[in-house]
């Protein structure tokens, strides 16, 4: 999966509006959306949000993790735990860079939440770095992913590959110059048992 396929299902996330106009429900393939009644919020697919917004025909209601105190707080905890801390949306970073970039007038103290978002973006993807080198050098052929969003997998997923097929050789020529080594003593041993009884 590329990078446009995970922003393409991050698309579909449901998120609320304030439509400035009225119309009736349109029935489309992924499920019906609407009716809209000016000044009355409303549920519909992200991609549609922006559709709307960049035409001036909404405004964005945005998620409730997209606020600076609880963004403030999974950063914390991203910092105090080794392991990958649950984030509030699958596709956080994708909602995030569509939303900010697309109607900042709609978010309150938008700035802090962009530096936050950064931040915590940094801090997972050092964490994955430190976790592919200790799996490298511990030669292990898998890793636990848990808390992985989409889009952070993505981003590993150009040399994870390439750093199993290393490991998986480095194993593979391991094994065989052990057998190499270990059919060798065994037969130098036979070899002087031999000579010793004869």
């Amino acid at each position: 999966m590329d990078p446009d396929e995970v922003e393409f299902w991050a698309e579909k996330t449901p998120i609320q509006i304030i439509p400035s106009f009225n119309s009736q429900t349109m029935f489309l393939i992924g499920g019906d959306i609407g009716p809209f009644r000016a000044s009355i919020p409303t549920r519909v697919p992200l991609w549609m949000a922006i559709h709307l917004k960049k035409q001036q025909q909404c405004k964005i209601i945005p998620p409730d993790w997209l606020d600076v105190e609880i963004l403030t707080n999974v950063k914390e905890q991203e910092k105090d735990n080794k392991s990958f801390v649950k984030m509030p949306s699958e596709h956080y970073m994708v909602e995030a860079k569509l939303i900010l970039g697309n109607a900042a007038d709609d978010i309150p103290r938008v700035d802090e939440i962009r530096t936050i978002i950064k931040d915590i973006w940094d801090i997972r993807m050092s964490k994955l770095r430190s976790s592919m080198d200790l799996m490298i050098k511990n030669s292990s052929m898998y890793a636990a992913v848990d808390n992985l969003t989409l889009m952070e997998m993505n981003s590993i997923r150009p040399i994870l590959p390439n750093a199993l097929d290393q490991i998986y050789r480095m194993k593979t020529i391991k094994r065989g110059l052990t057998g190499r080594t270990q059919g060798t003593s065994i037969l130098s041993h036979s070899k002087s048992t031999v000579s010793f009884n004869s």
